[in-house]
């Protein structure tokens, strides 16, 4: 099959983007999207005419426009011979679609794919955005009364964490003041003013025992990435990320596995990992760095484990430890995370795909992780009962 590449990429800084209704003036999702795509597509080097695919994430509700990915084709002026795809994946969404523009590259459905995505949310009224994600990520008759929200699932996974591993909550609160610290270093973050352990500790309480700063803020975000092949790729003459590795796995759970199991085992994450460093030929130790799905501090821990970075009740150690951090030994993280980069959902996993193209690309400025040789990204669905992983390459 032909082997597939990331070469060019582009994106908004994340943040407030979404207009109220009421404003005179309304900031448009494709505008901003098709600036985007120009900017990526420049930087790949290749023409439209080349592109063959379009895959976005299937857009959010709250979206007035349908069939985005058709009125982005007429917008461009791109006839597709390959395939248009919106696709569904909530929180996996984002790596749902760059794996299926990856497909139309491996099965040589097309030489150039275009991955792109826009999330728009930050407007919605926060009743609606609130039950919308109680039914999105729970049993709607059984936990939703409750008022389960996805934070509510990571905070049990903290408290469970600190009982069963002896950890303390300060040192789970140190990966909130490392991420901010590499988003202060990307122009793409939503937050990046600096902040102490102190002022973590004592955040506003969102379920406890999650503060302000150690969850994710609502974003808004927009992202295209080029895929193409390799040929296409090398005869472009620029630096590209080749794909050498892909693991999905699902347990079969909604949020939490109801037959039984150890909530702080990410047991999809680790599986997935595994079938992706099997296919990269590598393992875990062969990584230099990773670029994870985790919308709080006790997910980055947990994920870090699945991934094989360290053993198991050693994650939120290893961080407090400074290994996690930019010249460290496994840096994690590199673009400031959910938490302070932004998480605009249906687009993150493009977001964190793209930070991994520009570490191997040489393009990460003052976040640049040194001789960063192969990186990885995932992206999850709930309480990583589904997790997506990528590893890649740089190709100078």
């Amino acid at each position: 099959m032909t082997v597939p590449t990331i070469l060019g990429g582009a994106a908004l800084p994340i943040g407030r983007m979404q207009s109220l209704p009421e404003a005179e003036m309304h900031t448009l999702e494709h505008e901003l999207l098709l600036d985007m795509v120009l900017e990526a597509v420049e930087q790949a080097g290749v023409d439209k005419s080349d592109i063959g695919s379009i895959v976005m994430p299937l857009m959010r509700e709250y979206s007035k426009q349908r069939y985005f990915g058709i009125f982005m084709a007429n917008a461009l002026g791109i006839e597709c011979a390959g395939s248009m795809i919106e696709a569904r994946g909530y929180g996996l969404a984002g790596g749902l679609a760059l794996d299926l523009g990856i497909n139309e590259i491996r099965l040589g459905r097309a030489k150039v794919t275009l991955v792109m995505g826009v999330n728009f949310e930050t407007a919605v009224p926060s009743p609606r955005h609130t039950s919308r994600s109680m039914r999105s990520t729970g049993d709607v008759d059984f936990q939703m009364p409750a008022g389960f929200v996805p934070i509510s699932w990571y905070a049990m996974d903290a408290v469970r964490y600190m009982h069963d591993h002896g950890v303390t909550r300060e040192e789970i609160a140190t990966v909130a003041v490392k991420n901010r610290y590499h988003a202060s270093l990307n122009p793409l973050s939503q937050f990046k003013k600096l902040i102490t352990l102190e002022d973590v500790l004592a955040a506003r309480p969102i379920v406890d025992p999650l503060g302000l700063l150690e969850v994710p803020a609502r974003s808004d975000g927009v992202v295209c990435l080029v895929v193409a092949s390799e040929e296409v790729a090398k005869a472009t003459g620029r630096p590209y990320a080749r794909v050498r590795g892909r693991g999905f796995q699902h347990d079969g759970s909604l949020q939490i596995d109801d037959r039984g199991g150890d909530i702080t085992d990410f047991v999809s994450a680790r599986k997935a990992s595994a079938t992706a460093y099997a296919e990269a030929g590598i393992a875990a130790g062969d990584i230099d760095f990773a670029e994870v799905y985790a919308p709080c501090t006790i997910v980055e821990v947990l994920v870090s484990e699945a991934l094989g970075f360290f053993p198991r009740g050693q994650g939120a150690r290893g961080a407090a430890n400074g290994e996690t951090t930019l010249g460290g030994r496994i840096p994690i993280s590199t673009s400031g995370s959910l938490m302070s980069r932004g998480h605009p959902p249906n687009v993150t996993g493009l977001y964190n795909a793209l930070e991994v193209f520009q570490q191997l690309t040489d393009r990460a400025g003052e976040r640049q992780v040194k001789d960063a040789a192969i990186g990885l990204c995932t992206s999850e669905l709930g309480n990583y009962n589904a997790a997506m992983i990528h590893v890649m390459e740089g190709v100078q």
